[in-house]
């Protein structure tokens, strides 16, 4: 992930973070929970849908929602798709333990950049992604990828973190020091322009905001290092962050604290659904409508 963020510190920060990841991630699991919610508009009978045959977990971790797809769908081919090793080996394990009938299919991790996604065009049935797109800079190239191998009528469901997440984290560490201490989130606004300007069909967008709180700044921070969310910007300080300047984004906090004793932490998440659009729909590419059409498609006039 160039520009904006270090994909290498990604990468080795979630790998980090993945044998207790579990045990930090309460908010991720809920989140997911609460988009995981949109699936059952395909188990509808009313509808007559046909089960997906493929589906992705994007930005896996370690799999646990992997395992559900799967779950949910016995016969479908789930493929767990995350750029850190650790989260793989972690996907591996949960795929093998007793949850699974030995005869039954279980998810398959697959190392990948959100960016590149290695798979066939018009390939899949569902795309979840919850949580993972905070961490890519170039949104419309996401999502570019995303249509391109989401099959005509497929569901892709995805998440993340808003403008507002760990504002307060922002504003205490801005008051210690001038180098960037957390990362930039989207606004649901520009986040929904992308996914529109890519041409899905009727997408959708909501919002929540978490309000959680943290006895002080060093029980955040460990949370934070746990499930993977250390700083991962490519212009951020590369020493350790001094005793100083901690204390003094320490004592900024501080002025924040709640009535309720804790510090306040702010979670903003935003949740989209959308659909596949039928071939030859158009995509805006700096402002402009292009339609792709299959050569195939192309009638040559012979002389």
């Amino acid at each position: 992930m160039s520009g904006l963020f270090d994909d290498r510190q990604v990468r080795r920060a979630f790998s980090r973070a993945a044998e207790g990841y579990d045990a930090a991630a309460t908010l991720q699991r809920e989140v997911a929970s609460r988009l995981a919610e949109s699936l059952d508009y395909l188990d509808d009978p009313a509808l007559g849908l046909a089960p997906p045959q493929v589906v992705v977990d994007l930005g896996s971790g370690p799999g646990h929602m992997s395992a559900a797809l799967q779950k949910r769908w016995p016969k479908a081919q789930v493929l767990a798709l995350d750029i850190a090793p650790g989260m793989l080996a972690q996907v591996r394990g949960n795929a093998g333990g007793s949850r699974f009938n030995p005869f039954t299919r279980r998810p398959i991790p697959v190392s990948a950049d959100a960016r590149a996604l290695p798979l066939a065009d018009r390939s899949v049935d569902v795309l979840f992604s919850s949580l993972c797109l905070q961490w890519v800079e170039d949104l419309p190239a996401v999502f570019a990828g995303m249509r391109r191998v989401l099959k005509p009528g497929g569901l892709m469901l995805v998440s993340t973190f808003g403008m507002d997440t760990l504002i307060e984290l922002r504003q205490a560490f801005a008051a210690a020091d001038e180098a960037p201490h957390v990362s930039p989130f989207t606004a649901i606004g520009p986040f929904g322009d992308a996914l529109i300007a890519a041409g899905f069909k009727d997408p959708v967008l909501d919002r929540d905001e978490f309000h959680l709180g943290h006895p002080d700044l060093a029980s955040l921070m460990r949370e934070l290092r746990g499930i993977g969310a250390t700083n991962a910007l490519a212009g951020r300080r590369r020493s350790l962050t001094g005793r100083a300047r901690f204390a003094r984004a320490s004592e900024a906090y501080e002025a924040m604290r709640s009535a309720d004793g804790q510090l306040p932490v702010t979670w903003e998440v935003i949740y989209a659904h959308a659909w596949g659009p039928p071939p030859g729909a158009p995509i805006r590419v700096g402002g402009v409508d292009e339609v792709q059409v299959p050569l195939s498609s192309i009638r040559v006039r012979r002389r």
